[in-house]
């Protein structure tokens, strides 16, 4: 284990509450604003939001102390994040994608059904950046959720030199949350059918995102 594995895990108990003190007070600090929220903010039914992995922050502040699921793997960051994320009100299933995917997938068709909303990255905890994963589209399917894309930005950001280039915005910022038209997954679908679901969520997600940058003042 390296030293900074070492330190991480003594430092642990700290640095859950700091991350989240720190994203708190940057939240409060942002002029936030959403379009389409409105249109399933009081949905009855299961819904899965969802953007790429790198633009979590700002979905954090949005369904902050609504009671929404996420997936968090089973990892020693995994556990930093899932105590991160319920102290903003958040529910976990905990899990990989690729380790024990097919576990996930059927713990989430099963919270889905009874009507929850579900937060996720659909690029998944590893990647490929930008490359639709199978599970959400499966589980949508299954469950009968909506899957909503949507696109984020900030006019003033930090970008980190990680694989999923994660965005922090800076303080005093203006931010966007798009949500774009719901897509909903036929029971019934060909290969040929699903890998065009697969390719316009990927679309969806691509074109919310690029409208958010545009609204930020980003080319």
């Amino acid at each position: 284990m390296s030293k900074f594995r070492t330190w991480k895990r003594k430092q642990f108990p700290r640095i859950a509450p700091l991350i989240h003190v720190i994203v708190r007070l940057i939240g409060n600090t942002l002029k936030l604003e959403t379009e389409g929220w409105e249109r399933y903010r009081d949905h009855d039914g299961a819904i899965i939001f969802c953007a790429w992995h790198g633009r979590s922050f700002f979905g954090t502040l949005v369904f902050r102390d609504l009671g929404y699921w996420v997936i968090i793997s089973q990892s020693r960051d995994g556990e930093l994040q899932n105590t991160i994320f319920k102290k903003f009100g958040f529910k976990s299933i905990r899990g990989s994608t690729g380790r024990d995917g097919a576990r996930v997938a059927i713990e989430g068709i099963r919270t889905l059904r009874t009507g929850a909303k579900m937060a996720l990255a659909p690029d998944g905890p590893r990647g490929p950046s930008g490359e639709v994963q199978d599970g959400i589209l499966l589980m949508a399917q299954k469950s009968g959720a909506l899957i909503v894309p949507m696109g984020m930005s900030a006019n003033r950001r930090w970008i980190a030199k990680s694989w999923d280039k994660f965005v922090l915005p800076k303080p005093f910022s203006r931010a966007i949350v798009i949500f774009a038209e719901a897509i909903r997954v036929p029971n019934k679908t060909s290969p040929d059918q699903f890998a065009d679901l697969r390719k316009q969520l990927k679309d969806s997600l691509d074109g919310a995102e690029a409208l958010a940058e545009l609204r930020m003042g980003h080319p």
